[in-house]
């Protein structure tokens, strides 16, 4: 008997203060773990961090126009500092997101290996659309 995934219920949301808190580094309230552990498994993860680090990096722009020199200046400082810090966000993305589950009270290691059983479960789902005719890994793709 094959079981189907059923997306569990969604979780309860923080805030916006509690979101720019978190955005910034801050630990939620524990009544929301199970929202900061599907923040960071669900399809579109990677794209909700660089949203939390473009706003981290967001004073850090500000404060770049607001320096006394030509507008050119401030703007290649500014442009410069949100792509290095994009970049540096980029590299260290993954065990950002698992410093962030840790917090929640998860053990290390949770949101990657959720992540990897959904890849593993889209791959699966790919295959048997692709090749209709096997049904619970029986038949052949000869």
């Amino acid at each position: 008997m094959r079981t189907q995934h059923r997306p569990s219920p969604a979780p309860a949301r923080p805030n916006p203060w509690q979101w720019l808190r978190y955005a910034f580094g801050g630990r939620l309230p524990r009544g929301l773990s199970a929202w900061v552990l599907a923040d960071t498994t669900r399809p579109g993860w990677a794209r909700r961090h660089l949203a939390r680090s473009v706003v981290q990096l967001t004073p850090l722009v500000v404060a770049c126009m607001f320096v006394p020199v030509g507008a050119a200046y401030r703007l290649t400082a500014a442009l410069g500092g949100l792509l290095v810090g994009l970049m540096y966000s980029l590299a260290l993305m993954v065990e950002t997101t698992e410093h962030r589950v840790a917090k929640a009270g998860y053990p290390a290691g949770t949101a990657a290996r959720l992540r990897e059983e959904r890849a593993e479960r889209a791959r699966t789902a790919r295959v048997e659309q692709r090749h209709p005719y096997r049904v619970d890994g029986a038949g052949s793709f000869d």
